[in-house]
């Protein structure tokens, strides 16, 4: 079993799409994407400094999109054409996005058109930037420590555990207050670290954004998944488009639970993985929840070969 996973918001760093854009189809695909969003995503990619990228009505149509175009190089997506290393079977794939790279599967699993997730995260970011102007709110990363413990302090300062990582990495998100009461009284043993995100993502604050994407998926007819997907919501294999469209949905305003979803992958027998561009966070984390799982996060063109090796591998096994 091989897994196929999309980075969330974090994963971009300025000048990340350049080397990609000496790739014909890929740089058309970025060129097609920035159409259907609006936004000139090429411009982002490659030339937008820190703040410009992070910025999240930008940053998650960024990383879709960047996402999609990374995957079609390996033949991957049900709108792509079919190329030799996506021969492997769809019952031998498994796609797991974290945060807003949900979308990112949703597409490539056949959920949603690769346009659609593009336009919908692009609306997503809108939203979201916009419950975060009403509230100043942010997030902060907390390492190692007693989990039942960094819970808890999380808890009995009003705030959320917005990602629950695993590997020792849960993220707590509230309003600034918040987090600076947090700062002052952390859990034991455990070190803070202060995300560049612009307000608390996979939490109340969110509701706004949700209402309004609630109102935009009612029109969309999602597609069965064509192959096993996975949810942030609970690590559960969703056999539902109608469902998934729903929790992609409900999920801007839930936890992320990716600790989850990487007991799933090795309930599945998953073997191999796969992280799309911008690679690194999810196999990063991989290499302590999921140890002997090979993976292949792609960073630069030149990463193509090894992913593309890994399904060749995958198919003939």
């Amino acid at each position: 079993m091989l897994a196929i996973l999309a980075p969330g918001q974090g994963a971009q760093t300025p000048g990340f799409l350049v080397p990609w854009m000496e790739l014909p189809t890929f740089a058309a695909r970025m060129e097609w994407f920035s159409t259907a969003c609006g936004l000139d995503l090429v411009a982002f990619g490659t030339k937008g400094d820190v703040e410009q990228i992070r910025d999240t009505a930008v940053a998650q149509p960024l990383l879709v999109a960047a996402g999609l175009a990374a995957a079609a190089e390996l033949g991957l997506g049900s709108d792509t054409p079919e190329l030799p290393a996506a021969e492997l079977p769809a019952s031998d794939l498994v796609f797991a996005g974290h945060s807003v790279g949900e979308l990112t599967t949703a597409a490539l699993a056949g959920v949603l058109s690769q346009e659609q997730a593009v336009m919908l995260v692009a609306e997503r970011g809108r939203a979201m930037a916009a419950a975060s102007a009403a509230t100043p709110t942010g997030m902060t990363a907390v390492l190692g420590g007693d989990r039942e413990a960094v819970l808890a302090t999380i808890a009995e300062h009003g705030l959320t555990a917005a990602n629950d990582n695993g590997s020792g990495q849960v993220v707590a998100a509230g309003t600034m207050e918040q987090l600076a009461a947090f700062a002052a009284d952390p859990p034991e043993k455990a070190r803070l670290v202060p995300l560049s995100v612009a307000g608390a993502f996979h939490t109340h604050h969110m509701a706004p954004a949700v209402d309004h994407l609630a109102g935009l998926a009612a029109s969309i007819t999602p597609g069965e998944p064509t192959a096993k997907l996975l949810s942030n919501a609970d690590g559960a294999v969703v056999d539902s488009g109608k469902v998934f469209l729903a929790r992609l949905v409900s999920q801007v305003s839930s936890p992320v639970r990716w600790d989850l979803c990487s007991a799933t992958l090795l309930d599945l027998g998953v073997t191999g993985m796969i992280e799309l561009l911008p690679g690194g966070t999810l196999t990063g984390l991989a290499k302590r929840a999921m140890r002997g799982v090979t993976g292949v996060p792609l960073r630069t063109p030149d990463d193509l070969a090894g992913a593309r090796a890994l399904l060749t591998r995958g198919a003939s096994s």
